[in-house]
């Protein structure tokens, strides 16, 4: 027996495929970095002494001031959250009313039409570029258009699940259309320091108002931490607050103390989980040209794979369940991030090396043959 509201909410297709997984299956599905968690979080950590206690609210005062130097931002305009989707579940609890629409990019990381919808809200999908699956203006102002009561647009990138990125004048589109309409922005900027090449615009170098929610798991290497925040106008970030402290009370402050040194670590944490993310690259595009004997295309960032299904395929999930049953293979198909998604599938290549190599040379004979 649950509450209504979780009705519209399925089973996610991720979750679906990943925990179903046989024995000794290689983990390409889920989204996360493999490589040790830094040393300084880990003496961080290890360092605790006395009390467990809660901590402020809003998250202890140090990392917030380590955020606001990071974001260019002041204290007041900071708060800390239990991962980037605790930020996003506050901002969206804290901040919309039912009926109102929120703007989800499509393909886009599912938890944002969720989130909506327990809300109370409506998600409205935008489409991104057709051919690269970068932000387009044009198509979000389409979707904003048919959106007469929209109130919230999130914006991701490097994208989940493409890995793209976006164009500073694609941002200086979307958030001059976001203005007009009176729309809260909200870029969700989780993966922004795992790039290849320039890092990909923030909001925030757009508009240094606007709000962007982050975290240390991704570039820091600390998923397990759940440690997040989010920074923008202060009025936005303690109404939002208020509803996180109702929530949870506070992130951990053993894990946000480890979050602090890895911030203040990032000119060494950032650019080693850059040359992670390189190796993990490197191990998927030469086994891929060793097993299929095509190149594949490198993302602006994040450690997704974005691609399109064999060609006697139809139904990603369908390929997806029997890729994991027969090659034990896991990825994730598109259509778990929009129907735009469709024909598609995720690699997350933020895998270990040679789960990459062992990964792509069982699913090879399954590719080829579709």
């Amino acid at each position: 027996m649950s509450a209504s509201r979780l009705a519209a909410l399925p089973p996610s297709p991720i979750r679906r495929v990943s925990e179903g997984a046989p024995a000794g299956a290689i983990p390409l599905g889920l989204g996360e970095p493999t490589w040790d968690l830094p040393e300084v979080a880990r003496r961080a950590l290890a360092a605790e002494t006395g009390p467990c206690a809660y901590g402020p609210n809003a998250g202890l005062p140090e990392l917030r001031e380590a955020l606001a130097r990071w974001h260019g931002a002041q204290v007041p305009e900071v708060r800390v959250t239990c991962g980037a989707q605790g930020a996003l579940f506050a901002l969206m609890q804290g901040l919309l009313e039912p009926g109102d629409q929120v703007l989800v990019p499509d393909p886009g990381f599912p938890a944002y039409a969720a989130l909506a919808r327990l809300a109370g809200a409506e998600p409205v999908p935008y489409q991104l570029d057709p051919e690269s699956f970068r932000l387009s203006a044009a198509a979000f102002a389409e979707a904003l258009a048919e959106a007469p009561r929209a109130r919230l647009a999130v914006f991701n990138h490097p994208s989940n699940p493409t890995g793209a990125g976006a164009s500073r004048t694609e941002v200086e589109g979307v958030l001059g259309a976001c203005a007009v309409r009176g729309v809260l922005a909200v870029g969700d900027e989780v993966y922004r320091e795992l790039h290849f090449g320039e890092r990909s615009v923030s909001l925030r170098d757009v508009d240094p108002t606007a709000l962007v929610v982050s975290s240390a798991s991704k570039g820091w290497g600390g998923p397990g931490l759940r440690v997040g925040w989010m920074v923008g106008p202060e009025a936005v970030v303690q109404a939002a607050g208020g509803m996180h402290a109702w929530a949870v009370t506070a992130a951990p402050a053993p894990c946000q103390r480890g979050a602090l040194a890895l911030v203040e670590a990032s000119e060494t944490v950032l650019p080693e989980a850059r040359r992670e993310l390189d190796l993990r690259w490197e191990a998927l595009a030469t086994a891929w040209a060793q097993h299929l004997g095509t190149p594949l295309h490198r993302p602006d960032g994040a450690f997704y794979a974005w691609l399109p299904l064999p060609a006697a395929e139809r139904d990603a999930l369908a390929f997806c369940l029997r890729l994991r049953d027969e090659a034990g293979v896991v990825l994730v198909p598109g259509s778990a991030f929009g129907p735009a998604g469709e024909g598609h599938v995720r690699l997350s290549f933020g895998a270990r090396p040679e789960h990459i190599t062992e990964g792509v040379r069982r699913l090879a004979p399954h590719w080829r043959t579709a």
